[in-house]
């Protein structure tokens, strides 16, 4: 009956990742990771009915295993490629419990020495899965990793919509990053501009206006944006 929690606990942060990395301008790696822990769980779970069902120490192993593999993971996308922000927390939430876990089941065994080492160790866990979920779940914004999403998405003619263009756009900016506003703004107005959304046209152009115009944003990108959307607008009409 142990191993239940470690069940219920797989499945919860599976299903979890799965639903919110429909929030990030790049989904596909958290909703990989949630979709193996959840396959993963589902195994676990068929093993339980089997002749020897599977202990408490495997879980303990695979939460150990498969979450330092998503701690490093998350960690480079949240803080080097800026690409997702949730499955660096969700991963430290299963070697935190892992280890945690592993520990309190040989704490009979420990000496003095070894209990003290084992409870510090918990606290510098527990200190670093609270920053994780502080940096990541609570102010993890991603403007310009929004904004290259958007670009995919007009390369794609995805320019309305769930996750298109302009969806990604109207994410893609940060007060504490306003170099990256422009960017946003001056790529809303085209878009909404192309759909023939006047008065969202003549509204992001005046934001855009404000924040210094079209030579505050670099030309590549500017040009990266017309090309897409010229190349949409020739797509139309030879349809």
């Amino acid at each position: 009956m142990e191993t239940w929690w470690f069940l219920v606990f797989e499945f919860a942060v599976a299903i979890s990742l799965m639903v919110m990395s429909k929030r990030q301008p790049f989904p596909r790696a958290s909703y990989r990771y949630g979709l193996v822990l959840l396959i993963i769980a589902s195994l676990f779970l068929i093993g339980e009915n089997a002749p020897r069902p599977t202990g408490v120490h495997v879980h303990l192993l695979f939460l150990l295993a498969y979450g330092a593999v998503g701690l490093l993971k998350g960690v480079h996308s949240m803080l080097k490629t800026r690409t997702e922000v949730i499955v660096a927390p969700f991963a430290g939430f299963l070697f935190s419990v892992g280890a945690s876990a592993a520990m309190a089941m040989e704490w009979p065994n420990l000496s003095k020495i070894e209990e003290y080492a084992a409870f510090a160790m918990i606290v510098i866990i527990g200190c670093g899965q609270t920053w994780l979920v502080f940096r990541g779940l609570l102010i993890g914004r991603l403007p310009l990793a929004w904004s290259k999403a958007g670009l995919v998405a007009l390369e794609r003619g995805h320019v309305s919509g769930d996750h298109g263009a302009i969806d990604c756009f109207e994410k893609a900016w940060d007060l504490e990053e306003e170099h990256l506003n422009p960017m946003a703004w001056a790529a809303l107005a085209r878009c909404n501009s192309f759909l023939g959304n006047s008065d969202e046209a003549r509204y992001w152009s005046k934001r855009l206006a404000e924040s210094g115009g079209n030579e505050a944003v670099a030309e590549e990108w500017l040009d990266a944006i017309d090309s897409a959307l010229n190349r949409l607008k020739n797509l139309s009409e030879e349809e």
